[in-house]
């Protein structure tokens, strides 16, 4: 099998295709894996993007030929290598989650106390939401390690002695984990921008975007990281008070957009949660059998 490993490394996606009379979801992983690849979509397409393509693996573990061929190699050390891969994207997506409903939560209580235009209720809930992103920031970059070392264990796995058609679904199943990971990991430094700090005017966050290229013609700050918006808005309010109606409305706006880009992640992560448990559910199926 040493040639035929050769003669594939350096083959595009299309490459690890199973035979042309296989399920048709083999070929919506490879689409769907090409356009995350490719497109570079938003943080929430490739949540979405992610929870298609464990669809697509649902069904392509449910197919009796994919569990046969499997099933039949139950005892080998890529076995285990995979379903250890599994719990711990489960545990990684685990912890993402209890991150997000973390920050829903401290969001939802500043923008309640600025609606309610509670000055030092609006001031302590503006400092805990500060105290909550250092320590968020700091647990996701533990995890960011943490999946940097899953995917160096996952490219240095190898498949020895496999039929092209169980090497085929392992290097489907391989690269769908390597793609969770890579979208965990642009999450989390989504969720770990550093905080502003108080004497940081919103011109000097301004001044960081435009350097790195995410200040729209118009002048306008693009929302590509609504925390960076909603940090520069919650220290002008700290900094100036929050009489100024202009102020107040700016900082709610901006909450609101954040809160809802929340929300949509979280639901997206429910998603692929479940998603995870089924996959690593067939996988202890098959290779019980």
């Amino acid at each position: 099998m040493a040639s035929s490993s050769k003669s594939t490394s350096n083959q595009p996606i299309r490459s690890i295709s199973l035979p042309s009379r296989s399920h048709p979801s083999t070929l919506r992983i490879q689409e769907e894996l090409h356009k995350l690849k490719t497109h570079k979509p938003s943080t929430q397409n490739c949540l979405s993007g992610l929870e298609e393509l464990y669809k697509c693996m649902d069904e392509l573990l449910n197919l009796a030929s994919t569990q046969q061929v499997l099933s039949q190699h139950q005892n080998e050390k890529w076995v285990d290598e995979h379903l250890d891969g599994s719990i711990k994207l489960l545990d990684s997506c685990g912890i993402i989650m209890d991150l997000v409903s973390q920050m829903k939560e401290h969001l939802g209580d500043v923008h309640s106390c600025l609606r309610r235009r509670k000055g030092d209720s609006s001031i302590e809930s503006i400092a805990k939401f500060t105290s909550f992103r250092k320590k968020m920031r700091k647990d996701a970059k533990k995890l960011i390690a943490y999946l940097k070392h899953m995917d160096i264990e996952i490219e240095g796995s190898h498949l020895l002695n496999l039929d092209h058609h169980a090497s085929s679904v392992i290097r489907v199943l391989r690269e769908v984990g390597e793609m969770s990971i890579s979208i965990f990991q642009s999450l989390l430094m989504f969720l770990s921008v550093p905080v502003l700090k108080p004497n940081q005017t919103k011109w000097r966050l301004v001044s960081n975007l435009m350097r790195k290229g995410r200040v729209t013609c118009e002048g306008q700050v693009d929302n590509e990281n609504e925390l960076e918006s909603v940090d520069a808005a919650l220290s002008t309010l700290c900094k100036y008070g929050s009489t100024k109606t202009e102020n107040m409305q700016i900082a709610q706006n901006r909450l609101d957009a954040l809160e809802s880009r929340i929300e949509e992640v979280e639901s997206s992560l429910e998603c692929i949660f479940r998603h995870l448990i089924r996959t690593r559910a067939s996988l202890l199926n098959i290779f019980s059998h």
